[in-house]
């Protein structure tokens, strides 16, 4: 998130914060600039544990750039939280990343031979220090040439004393959207965010993405844009639509809520079977249950019903409740589930387990039949990207088909959305007459940059005990 030309910048990115904690709830970071000073307080948790109005009241400033934080790379740590500061010949650079390098380890040795000191495990900082150590005359043209050199998956903010800086990789793998908040008494406000949802709170317009090679300044003389990079295929990634984005956002040129209402009709003409009610797994399930029971003419029932109050960790008793964790954050309704043919929608089947104890749940209240339909294709391998998919060993679809899969979970039928049926139900062309690209990896095994192993990616730690750190620089 990354505000541009606000009174209270560091609000309003609080507030995108709040729109994106979907993306990540392990850490979060506010960093604000004021054209002297540039402060930055992150921590471990939740927007809304950090940053309480005493805390904001410490980020003042025109200018602000967000993060929340999710481990795909880099230790569960306060120090990989970001946005990540480093002071340089350039000057001070603060930069919130979303995304994953695939060629971090040549790059970080090669720029620890030149005297960079990393601050973090985090493969978001090689980007700064790249800038950091670049010999580019300009600023600008320092961060075009480093962009030029990371290979992967990147959407990213940056924020000097004066200055937004925004950017996509080549590729395009993240989203990144730009906005607009129009003020009567002054210049625009510009708002950078990782999805549109993020605008609706603050009253801003959508005005376009930021496109895949891209690199946006802000300014107080205004908006200016370069391509750093061209004629590469776009690989989105597909599972923004599947997942990971919120319905209510518009990516990759496209509404989520209607790629996902697609996914379940598309699901239902491809793999219908007699039953008495749609029943989606909250809450990713919902958008795409409701497109399978309109398309079958079938009733859709809220049969799980989810405990939004749940948090990250919680108290197990004792004495070991069979499915725990399952039944604490879902609950079967068994009045409406009693003696049905039950078809079950989720977005994905990653292990596995979750979903034999969710089939167990339903059978158990009473469901005389129960159909797993899953609106993606099956994931047979892990992604590289951003997304915190685990190795190959560990993907069920990976080591049994779906007759083994069927079997372990205990459904009756189970079946997936086909990947030409994915593609389709995905499809946005631009009015240039630019059709998406998707990466489509984690269902086909064939990766659009060089293939890296698993192992070769630094591992997620657990969080240790850290709290919020607080670095308020005078950089005069």
């Amino acid at each position: 998130m990354a505000i541009y030309g606000h009174p209270e910048a560091a609000r309003q990115v609080y507030l995108g914060l709040y729109a994106l904690q979907h993306r990540g709830q392990e850490s979060a970071g506010i960093a604000t600039a004021n054209g002297h000073h540039l402060s930055n307080i992150k921590g471990m948790g939740l927007v809304s544990e950090i940053f309480t109005e005493d805390v904001l009241r410490k980020l003042p400033g025109d200018l602000s750039i967000g993060h929340t934080r999710y481990s795909t790379t880099g230790d569960s740590a306060l120090l990989n939280a970001q946005p990540i500061r480093v002071d340089s010949t350039k000057g001070l650079i603060a930069i919130a990343h979303n995304g994953n390098l695939v060629n971090l380890g040549n790059l970080r040795e090669k720029l620890e031979r030149a005297g960079a000191y990393f601050q973090t495990t985090s493969d978001s900082e090689i980007i700064v220090q790249l800038i950091a150590h670049s010999k580019a005359a300009s600023l600008v043209d320092a961060i075009a040439d480093s962009l030029g050199q990371v290979e992967g998956a990147f959407s990213i903010v940056m924020m000097t004393r004066d200055r937004i800086f925004a950017a996509r990789d080549p590729r395009g793998f993240r989203p990144l959207s730009m906005g607009r908040i129009r003020n009567s008494d002054g210049p625009d406000t510009i708002v950078f965010a990782s999805e549109t949802c993020a605008f609706d709170l603050l009253r801003a317009e959508y005005e376009r993405e930021v496109l895949p090679g891209e690199l946006v300044m802000v300014t107080e003389d205004g908006v200016t844009s370069r391509q750093f990079s061209n004629g590469v295929a776009q690989t989105s990634c597909i599972f923004e639509h599947v997942y990971f984005a919120r319905p209510d956002s518009r990516i990759y040129g496209r509404w989520v809520q209607e790629s996902r209402d697609q996914m379940g009709r598309q699901l239902a003409r491809e793999s219908h079977v007699p039953a008495d009610v749609i029943v989606p797994v909250p809450d990713s399930g919902v958008t795409a249950a409701l497109g399978y029971a309109e398309e079958a003419k079938l009733p859709f029932r809220f049969g799980l019903i989810r405990n939004h109050y749940v948090g990250r960790t919680f108290i197990e008793p004792e004495q070991k409740v069979r499915d725990f964790g399952v039944k604490l954050k879902l609950n079967p309704v068994r009045n409406l589930l009693e003696g049905k043919r039950v078809i079950l929608i989720d977005d994905s089947i990653i292990r596995g387990t979750t979903s034999r104890k969710i089939v167990r749940m339903v059978r158990g209240a009473g469901a005389k039949e129960v159909h797993l339909r899953i609106s993606c294709p099956p994931t047979i391998s892990p992604c590289f990207y951003g997304v915190d998919t685990p190795s190959k060993r560990d993907l069920i679809a990976a080591n049994k088909s779906v007759e083994e899969i069927r079997q372990y979970i205990e459904a009756d039928t189970l079946a997936y959305l086909s990947l030409d049926g994915l593609l389709k139900c995905c499809e946005h062309t631009e009015p240039s007459g630019q059709s998406t690209g998707y990466c489509t990896a984690c269902y086909t095994g064939s990766y659009p940059t060089q293939w890296v192993d698993v192992d070769e990616i630094l591992p997620a730690r657990f969080p240790r005990t850290d709290d919020v750190q607080l670095s308020l620089l005078d950089t005069k």
